[in-house]
């Protein structure tokens, strides 16, 4: 990978995507929404939801894959539920709405659970669970995405990578806040290594014969073909626990799913059966917990800080300076990003630079 990498300020990154977002339609302050969440994947070191899945949306709102401005209906309500459709639009915004919704829910009922179907892909999942965090509730996030993770004994992708987060308020500085997909490694990260043009390991993804593949582009090739899948959590079998990540995915396709009569496996391909694309129609799951429904915030904070000091403090392996708990490790990149900014290799350089001259964004002068 010939060329340079460069480390943008994390304002400017967030204004150009935000002008992006507006450039094709998105409304203003909707562009804001969905550039908060995008930037805050890229603050948490986390490459592959960042300014990296930007060219993703864009390229989806040109042809209409997804729509630009987003319709988020209640379609049916309960005290402490509630299922909404998010008619195509933007899943950054319709998720935000949603985890509003059962935080206001959480408020007054003790707990608030809300089911989204016909949304699109919504960035890194932590950043709802996040949200209740910062409400000081506990905050769970689920969504189904498109088809790349094989069943166990199996090597046809038919789930998505899944993602599960829980997030919780500390007497810390950082929150506990988990957010993993139920696959070893998730799409994006092999759309990160096919940018950085470099391989996966040995153990990520499988073939039609259960061999191993580690070249980035034949598996996203492959993704879309049959040819190639991805393991779940645990890899391939069921010896050190394969059934286990292929069952914490199925588990989050059914809160995804089955809840709000949405669509699930193979039908969250993108598209119909000649091929041509169509609506992702993506599912989504969140839920807001009321700490103080059921304890005092302050002795909340304190037994899960506890929890958290044990862990780190119990005996290390040998060689090993420190033992972290969820959250910490991004925390950490959060506050070494925001001082030196986010980097920004040549490939992703050259997607940038077509965003910016087809919607002509020459307010911006990058160093690329």
């Amino acid at each position: 990978m010939a060329g340079q990498t460069y480390y943008l300020p994390v304002d400017t990154l967030q204004h150009f995507m935000q002008d992006v977002f507006i450039g094709v339609g998105v409304p203003p302050a909707d562009a804001i929404l969905c550039s908060q969440v995008l930037i805050a994947s890229d603050l948490r070191g986390i490459e592959s939801h960042g300014i990296g899945r930007l060219k993703m949306y864009y390229d989806r709102i040109k042809v209409r894959q997804q729509e630009p401005v987003t319709q988020v209906e209640i379609v049916r309500q309960a005290p402490a539920t509630a299922v909404i459709d998010g008619h195509n639009g933007m899943g950054m915004v319709v998720g935000v709405r949603a985890m509003e919704l059962a935080i206001e829910k959480a408020r007054q009922y003790g707990m608030g659970s809300v089911a989204v179907r016909n949304s699109n892909h919504f960035g890194i999942d932590g950043y709802y669970a996040r949200m209740a965090i910062q409400a000081g509730m506990i905050g769970m996030s689920f969504t189904n995405a498109r088809p790349s993770i094989a069943p166990t004994f199996g090597v046809q992708p038919m789930l998505g990578t899944n993602p599960i987060a829980f997030g919780c308020p500390t007497d810390e500085e950082c929150p506990f806040l988990f957010d993993a997909a139920t696959s070893i490694t998730q799409r994006g990260k092999f759309e990160v290594l096919q940018r950085e043009e470099k391989d996966g390991r040995p153990g990520w993804a499988i073939d039609q014969q259960g061999n191993f593949l580690i070249d980035a582009n034949q598996v996203l090739a492959g993704l879309g073909k049959d040819t190639a899948a991805l393991l779940p959590l645990g890899g391939a079998g069921d010896e050190f626990g394969g059934h286990k990540g292929y069952s914490l995915a199925t588990m989050v396709e059914i809160l995804c799913a089955s809840l709000q009569s949405g669509v699930f496996l193979l039908d969250l391909l993108g598209l119909d059966a000649a091929g041509n694309r169509q609506p992702f129609r993506i599912g989504h799951f969140f839920m807001a917990i009321h700490i103080e429904s059921f304890t005092a915030l302050d002795d909340f904070k304190k037994t899960t800080g506890d929890i958290i000091r044990q862990l780190r403090q119990s005996h290390k392996a040998p060689g090993q300076e420190r033992i972290y708990t969820a959250g910490e490790k991004e925390y950490e990149t959060e506050k070494r990003v925001r001082q030196q900014g986010v980097p920004v290799i040549p490939n992703l350089q050259k997607a940038m630079k077509v965003m910016q001259s087809e919607l002509n964004l020459t307010q911006y002068q990058f160093p690329f």
